[in-house]
C-alpha cells in the first residue's frame, strides 16, 4: 500500500526542516568553531574541553527532565504544548548568542546549554508524534523522508551562513533564530494532536507514577531495552562527531569556517540520500539490518578520519559521514517507534532522550578531555571507534518482531 503524504505528515516533517539549521549552523559548523576560537582561544585543548562539557551538562539536564515530561505530556494530551515551548525556548536562546563575544566564557556556555537544552527537550515530543501520524508499514518511509527536509533545512541555512560571515559571523546566529521560527510554524499550524478524554489531575504525581510504573515493567519489553543498551553506547559515537566535526577539520587541517560551511554543504547531499535510501531498505529489508549498514559505515568514517592526511580527504569523509548519519538517526527513530506501546509514546521517547543524552553526556566530554590531556585531537577521533563497535555488537541481540509483539501484548502494564 501506497504512503499517503497528507498535511499532518507534511507539518510534522516541517519540524526537521526547521530544527536542522540548529543542529547543522550552531552544534556542527559556526558557533562551535566562533566558540572555540573567539570566545576561549588559548592553550591547545582547552577550548575543546568546555565545548565538550557545555554539551555534556546540557543533556544532562534534558536526561533529568525527559522522561517525566514524556509521561506528563502522555497524560494531559500535550505533547504539542512542550513541543512548541521548548521549540521557542531554542528560538529565543540562538538568537542571544548574538551577544557573546570575545571572552564572554560564561555567556557563550550558558546561552547555548539553554538552548541546546530546548532543542534536545523538543525532539521528545516531536519524535513521539511519529507512531501517532504514520502506519507501522510506513514508519520507515516518513521518518527517512522527514530527516531529508530536514537537510534541505540545514543546506537553505547553510548557504546564508556562507552569504553573512563575510560581514560579521554573529549575524548567523539570529538568522538561525529566525530559519527555526518561521517553519517551526507549518508544524504548529498543521499538526494535530490525538484528543483523548482526560480527567483533570495532579499531572505531575500521576506522570511519575507512570514513569516509576513504566520502569517497573520495562522487563516485559527485553527487546526494547536491548536496543535502547544499542543506542545508549553508539549514539554517544554520533553526538561527539556532530559536536566535534568542524573542530576537527580547523584543529587537524587548518580549515576554517567558511571550509567548513561548504564541507557540511556537500555533506548534506549524502545526509539526504542516506535518510532516502536508508528509510527504503527499513520498510523492504527491516530496521535492524538498516540500522546495522549505517553504524558499520560510522565505524568505516572513524577509521578514515584518523588516518586522512588532508584537507581534500577529508571532505571525502564527510560525504561517507552524511550517509551515516542520514541513514542512523532516521533507523533509530523508527526502530524506537515498533518497539513502543501505543498512547505511551512520549513517556517512552522520554526514556529514549533519556537514554540518548546520558550517553551524549560521556562521549563529548571524554573527546574534550583527550585532546586537552594529550595535544592531539586524532587520539579523540579514534576513541569513538568503542562507541560504535560495542552498540553495533548488542544491536544484533535485538529482535525486532518478539519487540513488536511485546509492546502490543504488554499494553496493560502501563495502563
Amino acid at each position: 500500500m501506497k504512503m499517503k503524504m497528507s498535511k499532518q505528515i507534511f507539518g510534522w516533517m516541517m519540524y526537521d526542516f526547521a530544527n536542522s539549521a540548529f543542529t547543522t549552523i550552531i552544534v556542527s559548523v559556526v558557533y562551535s568553531v566562533y566558540f572555540m576560537n573567539q570566545v576561549v582561544g588559548g592553550e591547545p585543548g582547552f577550548a575543546e574541553m568546555l565545548w565538550g562539557r557545555a554539551i555534556g551538562i546540557s543533556m544532562t539536564l534534558v536526561a533529568l527532565t525527559a522522561p517525566i515530561l514524556g509521561a506528563v505530556a502522555d497524560y494531559s494530551r500535550s505533547k504539542k504544548k512542550f513541543l512548541f515551548i521548548n521549540c521557542y525556548l531554542t528560538v529565543i536562546f540562538t538568537a542571544l548568542l548574538y551577544f557573546v563575544g570575545p571572552g564572554d566564557i560564561s555567556k557563550g556556555m550558558i546561552f547555548f546549554i539553554v538552548a541546546n537544552f530546548g532543542f534536545n527537550s523538543a525532539n521528545v515530543f516531536y519524535d513521539a508524534f511519529l507512531p501517532e501520524i504514520s502506519t507501522r508499514e510506513h514508519m520507515g518511509k516518513v521518518s527517512g523522508f522527514g530527516w531529508a527536509l530536514g537537510y534541505l533545512g540545514g543546506l537553505l541555512s547553510l548557504f546564508i551562513s556562507l552569504f553573512l560571515i563575510q560581514y560579521d559571523v554573529r549575524y548567523v546566529f539570529p538568522m538561525i533564530s529566525v530559519h527555526f521560527f518561521i517553519f517551526s510554524l507549518f508544524t504548529f499550524f498543521w499538526l494535530r494532536e490525538v484528543r483523548r478524554p482526560s480527567k483533570r489531575t495532579n499531572y505531575l504525581k500521576v506522570a511519575t507514577m507512570r514513569v516509576a510504573s513504566s520502569i517497573k515493567h520495562l522487563k516485559d519489553y527485553p527487546q526494547l531495552l536491548k536496543f535502547m543498551l544499542s543506542y545508549f553506547v553508539y549514539n554517544d559515537g554520533i553526538t561527539t562527531v556532530i559536536a566535534f566535526a568542524s573542530i576537527y577539520g580547523i584543529t587537524r587541517f587548518g580549515m576554517n569556517t567558511r571550509d567548513m560551511l561548504i564541507y557540511f554543504v556537500i555533506a548534506q547531499f549524502t545526509s539526504i540520500l542516506g535518510s532516502v535510501v536508508f528509510g527504503w531498505l527499513t520498510d523492504r529489508k527491516g530496521v535492524q539490518l538498516s540500522l546495522s549498514i549505517s553504524i558499520l559505515i560510522w565505524i568505516g568514517v572513524v577509521i578514515w578520519a584518523f588516518f586522512c592526511n588532508s584537507a581534500l580527504e577529508y571532505y571525502f569523509v564527510g560525504l561517507a559521514a552524511g550517509i551515516a548519519i542520514g541513514s542512523s538517526q532516521a533507523n533509530s527513530r523508527t526502530m524506537l517507534s515498533m518497539l513502543t506501546p501505543r498512547a505511551r509514546e512520549a513517556e517512552f521517547f522520554g526514556f529514549y532522550t533519556l537514554t540518548g543524552r546520558l550517553s551524549a553526556i560521556i562521549g563529548p566530554i571524554l573527546y574534550g578531555w583527550i585532546a586537552h590531556k594529550t595535544g592531539e585531537i586524532r587520539y579523540s577521533i579514534l576513541s569513538l571507534m568503542f562507541f560504535f563497535i560495542i552498540g553495533f555488537v548488542v544491536l544484533q541481540f535485538v529482535n525486532p518482531q518478539k519487540g513488536i509483539s511485546d509492546a502490543l501484548q504488554n499494553r496493560k502494564h502501563i495502563s
